[in-house]
């Protein structure tokens, strides 16, 4: 059972979340030939805060 955890900077709408899960859903089913069913994805916001680049935070101005 493939798990896909996904994490990104902010948040995302109800409908990118689906749109996202059904894509990635898709070509885990395709390249590795798992059923869909099978596929389980987590999608971590995280608030740009408690992220940093180059030592610097990512919160915005």
């Amino acid at each position: 059972m493939p798990y896909v955890n996904i994490r990104v900077a902010g948040e995302l709408s109800k409908e990118q979340k689906a749109e996202m899960s059904q894509g990635v859903t898709e070509v885990i089913a395709k390249v590795a030939n798992k059923p869909k069913d099978a596929i389980i994805i987590f999608i971590d916001e995280v608030k740009h805060e408690n992220i940093a680049k180059g030592g610097e935070l990512l919160v915005k101005k």
